[in-house]
């Protein structure tokens, strides 16, 4: 299929005021200017006069799937509240494919999502980076698993193991239970290489007895994944990067609520996922909440991607959060970024999705009006390279 007569925002390249898109087998083949298209546009392709063709939106951060719409104890597959330390727990086993806001998701012109547990244990599992629209089985609409660990700080696990009276109930556990954890994982992968170099010499030592848990943090010790922190308040931002620097992980600061008010002390090209940039300030960690701190850590030198922490904001709304976040002091470009190639980079998955390029999938979402505007909706989405 052939896209054209369409305004183009690749993102990553100069915007196209009137080109093409070629598409084949779910891929983007080719973009240019109309005197550069390949053929003369037949039956099956589309005429995008008057439209503005962008890449389909990127969800940094939500847990789709995985706490049903519409539903309690049933539809709640988002916390094991039963150990504080639940690092083999793994998203896949949880996301529902077949929840409907998947279908309003990509109707909305989001194509990917970053999606999984909860944040009641300080380490929660492993997340995927996943598409909204494709096959009913999940396996197959999995761009990359794992793509992230989860962890949370903050007044979540206290307030979960505070009801239990069971540790951690002050944040000072909560990063105890986190740096154990690592420190066994890191002890099990010592081991293990250390059995790996000498098995089937004079010297060989014992097959360390196999831990699930730490099997599951190897990777994040390797830098396979990252790290995505839960935090809110600026001290337990700081929790984050402390326990990143004494492990040396890769990291991602989910919500970041307060980073604005402590940009200047991070580092630069830090990675944050603002969000959700819409709603109240339902406990006392979000009483600095503010659409403007997006822009506060953009300035400080922060990297930023947006997220609608779905089902706090319905996942079809990324865009509004965009354009809040606009409100708050982002430019155009800046919000289209946080919801595309930044949240793509974070993720590890910009070689398939976030930008408009040649050998990227073909998810396009079309506007005839701005993409962030409350009152515009998409007027053609294309998935896997199809319109749906």
């Amino acid at each position: 299929m052939i896209i054209y007569n369409a305004r183009i925002v690749p993102v990553t390249g100069e915007d196209i005021e009137k080109g093409f898109i070629e598409t084949e087998g779910g891929k983007i083949m080719s973009v240019g200017e109309m005197k550069d298209i390949p053929r003369s546009p037949a039956e099956g392709d589309y005429n995008a006069e008057g439209l503005t063709v962008y890449p389909a939106f990127i969800d940094a951060h939500c847990h789709i799937g995985v706490f049903a719409d519409g539903y309690g104890f049933e539809g709640d597959d988002g916390n094991e509240e039963t150990d504080p330390a639940t690092p083999h727990l793994r998203a896949i086993d949880a996301v529902n494919p077949m929840d409907y806001c998947f279908t309003e998701a990509a109707k909305g012109g989001i194509g990917t999502v970053i999606t999984g547990m909860g944040s009641a244990n300080p380490i929660g599992g492993t997340f995927i980076a996943m598409k909204t629209w494709g096959s009913k089985r999940i396996d197959r609409r999995v761009i990359k698993n794992p793509c992230a660990m989860k962890l949370a700080l903050g007044e979540n696990p206290k307030s979960v193991y505070h009801e239990k009276e069971e540790t951690p109930t002050t944040r000072m556990a909560t990063a105890a239970v986190i740096r154990e954890n690592l420190y066994k994982a890191k002890r099990y992968m010592e081991d293990m290489a250390e059995y790996e170099s000498t098995k089937g010499t004079d010297d060989e030592t014992s097959r360390p007895d196999y831990d699930i848990k730490c099997e599951a943090l190897m990777p994040l010790l390797k830098k396979e994944i990252k790290a995505h922190f839960h935090c809110h308040r600026a001290d337990d931002i700081f929790t984050a990067v402390r326990l990143s620097e004494e492990f040396d992980l890769d990291y991602v600061l989910i919500h970041a609520t307060e980073g604005g008010l402590i940009a200047d002390e991070l580092d630069k090209g830090t990675q944050c996922v603002v969000g959700p940039v819409f709603g109240d300030r339902c406990k006392p960690e979000l009483a600095n909440a503010d659409i403007a701190n997006a822009k506060k850590l953009l300035d400080g030198g922060a990297e930023v991607a947006i997220c609608t922490d779905h089902p706090e904001n319905p996942i079809q709304y990324l865009p509004v959060m965009a354009g809040l976040a606009m409100r708050g002091g982002l430019t155009e470009k800046e919000a289209l970024e946080a919801v595309t190639i930044n949240p793509a980079r974070f993720c590890g998955i910009d070689d398939r999705v976030g930008s408009i390029e040649a050998g990227k999938d073909a998810d396009l979402v079309m506007f005839r009006g701005k993409f962030y505007d409350i009152t515009s909706s998409p007027a053609a989405v294309m998935m896997n390279g199809g319109i749906i």
